[in-house]
This record gives structure tokens, sequence and C-alpha cells, in this order.
């Protein structure tokens, strides 16, 4: 899980937006460019050619 310090201060590296946390996904999710950037190991992989497009 991640730690509430890091999520606050990351964004979105496309918009620069917001992100949302899914726990059970383990994803941060980005609901103005709909991607989700998944979570290896508790490290937020933050590449937008390997981010998941979301609906």
């Amino acid at each position: 899980m991640l730690k509430r310090e890091l999520l606050e201060i990351l964004c979105c590296p496309k918009c620069k937006g917001d992100l949302e946390y899914d726990k059970e996904k383990e994803e941060l999710l980005c609901h103005k460019c709909k991607l989700a950037y998944q979570i290896k190991d508790d490290i937020p992989i933050m590449l937008v050619d390997e981010a998941r497009k979301i609906d």
C-alpha cells in the first residue's frame, strides 16, 4: 500500500491532474485522461505508454 504522503504529491504525468488510488486493483486512476497507472511492489509505474485505458 502506498504511503499517504506519496499519494498527496503524485499527479498524472500526462495532464498533471489528480489521481485516485484504487486499493483493490493496485492502480492510480486519472479520470481526466482515462488512464490507470499500475503499482508494482509499492512503486507506481508513472509511464503514459504503460498505462491502461479505463472507461
